[in-house]
């Protein structure tokens, strides 16, 4: 894309950044490149502050003082924090969303993921649903997890290193095929 390029509203994937301690600046910095509408928890609002990064809307039932100007608050209420900005994306008519996170528990994101579409950093890994008939090119010998349970799993361009891990035979595509509505997996950074 040229530099005078129009990102509209809701055409990238927004970004909920709910942990920091395990992922690298330059990563953040490529998430952030298209100013994406981001949403965090008070704790790590000033943790982005600090680096001067604007913030659109924090997760938190209690107004308090605000770090910067026009942040609006979002409130969690009875939900988890991903639930309450999950469904608040999903009814803005957000396509996707990239989330960075410093815990991982796959059943909070099962719920979503037929509804947005979720990436996810979590411990040097990038976690994303897929469904069957999936293919990517990637270099040889990079490795691929399954995190969810795949019936009837046909693996090609994949060598088994595993239960449930994999990495590229060489250069080019691998594909996936199972019995589910989709699957997880993760691809090491």
């Amino acid at each position: 894309m040229s530099s005078h390029h129009i990102v509209r509203e809701k055409q990238e994937p927004a970004l909920l950044v709910l942990g920091l301690d395990n992922f690298e600046d330059e990563h953040l910095g490529q998430l952030l490149e298209w100013s994406p509408t981001l949403i965090t928890t008070p704790f790590i609002a000033e943790q982005l502050n600090a680096f001067g990064i604007k913030i659109d809307w924090v997760l938190t039932d209690d107004a308090g003082e605000d770090l910067q100007s026009d942040i609006k608050h979002l409130p969690v209420g009875d939900n988890t924090i991903i639930t309450a900005a999950l469904n608040y994306l999903i009814a803005q008519g957000y396509p996707a969303v990239n989330i960075v996170t410093d815990e991982f528990e796959l059943n909070n994101y099962l719920p979503f993921a037929d509804k947005i579409n979720l990436v996810m950093f979590y411990d040097q890994q990038k976690i994303y649903a897929i469904n069957s008939g999936f293919n990517k090119w990637k270099p040889g010998g990079e490795r691929i997890k399954i995190l969810s349970p795949a019936n009837n799993l046909k693996a090609s361009g994949l060598e088994k290193t595993g239960d449930n891990e994999f990495k590229t035979i060489s250069d080019g595509f691998f594909s996936l095929e199972f019995n589910a509505p989709l699957i997880f997996i993760a691809e090491i950074l």
